[in-house]
């Protein structure tokens, strides 16, 4: 009989239930396909009594973060709000079982406090694409790849999701055999598997409904050059065609022009920065290739309906 691996996972305020979820069923399904205990889990909490996730449900806890026995794996869920709930004892409890020997990983919005807790410094990281943005202004010493799961370093990422299943199969796999995590995902009825090297998101292509290479190394230059624009001009030329014909390929599969396609990443990029980070107004316009914070408002109030101060504010 092997000696289970003991998981335990710690759950951040606010934490997003769908990865908890793949997490901790893909374990509870190899131990029935297997016919022996190969894991064990625990969950806990700031108070050690209950956790609440991002759609309310109140989940009860065995132990509090600094209380709970031995770990092999201690895995940090977190959710949405993950700056504000980063708390001394989780941060203490993070650095202590590090010390002591588990092997630490992140889930979701996790990624984001084991970042601020300096455990992936020079490290390979994946987190849920939506704290991309807020991500790489914060930490721009860590490589943040836009993977499913990262896990050959020493501290594994998943961006969450059902990318938190794609990791536990490759874990359960890697352990126990390939069989066995095929097994677990027929019962998850979970048909298509992703290595971790996948991308989060649709590709352009797929999201789009488009395949003309040349639109789409359009976009991939407009969104690796948000702080320093580049004009419609340099963004034709890169491609290897012509300023016209950037402009009609735009019109025919985007309904509008290159400028204004390309200004719309750079607001979002904006908004994301103003609902997730601390960054002054000023600092999100630098960020997002505006050089006068008054045009910059301007532009903002027209595309979404509300000045940057204000949009910040309805968070309060």
């Amino acid at each position: 009989m092997p000696t289970p691996e003991r998981f335990v996972f710690y759950l951040v305020e606010d934490f997003a239930h769908i990865a908890f979820s793949c997490a901790v069923e893909p374990l509870r399904l190899a131990n029935r396909e297997s016919g022996e205990t190969l894991y064990e889990w625990s969950f806990a909490s700031e108070n050690g009594e209950t956790a609440v996730c991002s759609a309310g449900t109140v989940l009860n806890v065995h132990n509090s973060f600094d209380s709970h026995g031995p770990a092999d794996r201690v895995f940090v869920l977190a959710g949405s709000h993950m700056r504000h709930h980063m708390t001394k004892p989780l941060l203490g409890a993070l650095r202590r079982e590090r010390s002591h020997g588990a092997k630490i990983g992140a889930l979701c919005s996790g990624a984001y406090i084991l970042a601020y807790a300096g455990m992936l410094d020079g490290a390979r990281a994946a987190i849920h694409w939506h704290y991309h943005d807020l991500f790489t202004e914060e930490f721009p010493e860590i490589e943040l790849v836009p993977n499913v799961f990262v896990a050959d370093e020493a501290i594994i990422t998943a961006s969450g999701g059902t990318a938190t299943a794609d990791l536990m199969l490759h874990l359960i796999g890697q352990t126990h055999g390939q069989a066995l995590a095929n097994r677990v995902a027929d019962q998850m009825v979970y048909n298509t598997v992703r290595e971790g090297s996948a991308d989060q998101k649709l590709s352009v292509q797929a999201k789009l409904g488009i395949r003309n290479p040349r639109l789409t190394r359009a976009i991939h230059c407009m969104s690796e050059n948000i702080e320093e624009p580049m004009a419609t001009g340099e963004v034709a030329d890169e491609v290897g065609i012509s300023t016209r014909q950037l402009e009609r390929l735009f019109r025919r599969h985007m309904q509008c022009s290159p400028s204004q396609y390309y200004l719309d990443l750079r607001l979002q990029k904006a908004r994301n920065l103003l609902l997730q980070s601390e960054r002054s107004v000023t600092e999100v316009a630098m960020a997002t290739g505006f050089r006068s914070t008054t045009h910059f408002a301007k532009v903002y109030r027209k595309n979404f309906g509300v000045s940057p101060n204000a949009q910040r504010a309805r968070l309060t």
